[in-house]
């Protein structure tokens, strides 16, 4: 009996230093770049109108700076500076055909999405 108790406890003190070592030697951290931004252009189609916003947020760990949003050939918006987290929502232009969005920053992000659409089920709002 003490020695299965023995080979147990011996066996989680090993199990334990074995992914302490591991642990420090090969650090298993959330990936998570300097700078990193997540487009989302989203847009509803209605009976009457369309509904649209593009949610821009910065998810990296610094500033963003000169972030700037293209809707099409004529149509750009300076957001300016963004801070890590900070989280902007914007309206595209009424001209705009609203197929894809392009967000750039001075720190070489450049990031062109497709707008979503929602999927239509009975009884939703616009379906």
């Amino acid at each position: 009996m003490v020695l299965y108790r023995l080979l147990i406890v011996s066996s989680v003190i090993v199990t334990t230093a074995i992914i302490a070592v591991l642990l420090f030697a090969f650090p298993t951290s959330i990936a998570s770049n300097e700078y990193d931004i997540f487009v989302d252009p989203f847009k509803d189609p209605q009976d009457l109108f369309i509904m649209s916003r593009i949610s821009i947020q910065n998810t990296g760990n610094k500033p963003l700076t000169n972030v700037k949003i293209y809707f099409n050939d004529d149509d750009m918006e300076k957001l300016g500076t963004m801070l890590p987290g900070q989280k902007i929502l914007v309206s595209p232009p009424i001209s705009n055909d609203m197929s894809f969005v392009i967000v750039t920053t001075d720190e070489g992000i450049y990031i062109k999405k497709s707008y979503r659409t929602p999927p239509k089920m009975p009884g939703m709002m616009g379906s």
